[in-house]
């Protein structure tokens, strides 16, 4: 059963056959400049909900967490995702304030990483995401929390038929 189970697994599809071309010398030197013309070519493209990605946090014993989460915004102070202070990713977050984004889109081969550190955005901003969210009913919610995670590394990757897949890395100073 496991041979046949492995055999179906090898035997899936990896990416389309016709992939989009990255030249990462033509990359902007922002990338969250990159990462909006990725995000409207998934778009474009008609990726289902290409504003999701997986979070990954660290817990007290430091085994890592994952889970998918939707991005709010991408500004100055960061990319933008929400969730209560009181659930598990928002206590790992309160004990250790450093995360991992993973946007993925298959139909385009392409996937970008986010790593840095975890700040919360203010009460108001909160609240005003709290108010913003489909089916919001105008009631409070005071454990709702609106963070931003300050890229110190973003990583946009794009896979190639042939196996010679391209990566574009960029570091970037923690703030102080």
């Amino acid at each position: 059963m496991s041979e046949s189970f492995r055999s179906m697994l090898r035997s899936l599809p990896d990416f389309p056959a016709a992939l989009p071309v990255f030249d990462p010398a033509s990359a902007p030197l922002d990338p969250a400049e990159l990462f909006r013309s990725w995000l409207d070519e998934a778009l474009t493209a008609g990726v289902p909900q290409p504003h999701s990605f997986s979070l990954a946090t660290v817990g007290a014993e430091g085994m890592p967490s994952s889970r998918m989460l939707i991005l709010k915004n991408l500004d100055a102070e960061g990319w933008h995702f929400a969730t209560s202070r009181l659930s598990r990713k928002g206590r790992e977050l309160t004990e250790h304030p450093l995360a991992a984004m993973n946007f993925f889109w298959s139909a385009l081969g392409r996937q970008v990483r986010v790593v840095g550190p975890v700040t919360e955005l203010s009460t108001d901003a909160s609240a005003a995401d709290w108010a913003e969210r489909p089916g919001a009913d105008g009631s409070e919610n005071p454990t709702w929390q609106l963070y931003a995670l300050r890229p110190v590394e973003v990583e946009f990757w794009q896979a190639d038929p042939g196996r010679r897949h391209v990566r574009h890395r960029y570091l970037i100073p923690a703030a102080d």
